[in-house]
């Protein structure tokens, strides 16, 4: 797969994520675009990897996000807090 389609794809996914962001969706899409339209000119195939890898982890944090926030929401109807 190209870098292009690589990079088009994270966008795609970031953005998808991005409905249920926590701030808000156009809050993260706004911060979305413009991370990405920082580095539209970048040309170093090896900095566009390192830029790919690093959108890779956020996309993993943020699904980390929001499985924490679906195991507290689900612990919260099932268990009582205990004092």
């Amino acid at each position: 797969m190209s870098q292009k389609q690589k990079v088009i794809d994270l966008y795609k996914t970031l953005y998808h994520m991005g409905k249920e962001y926590p701030k808000g969706a156009l809050w993260f899409h706004t911060r979305l675009k413009t991370a990405f339209i920082k580095n539209k000119d970048e040309k170093d195939p090896q900095k566009i990897d390192e830029l790919i890898q690093r959108g890779e982890f956020v996309v993993k944090e943020i699904d980390a996000l929001y499985k924490l926030r679906k195991y507290r929401a689900m612990k919260q109807r099932y268990y009582e807090e205990q004092p």
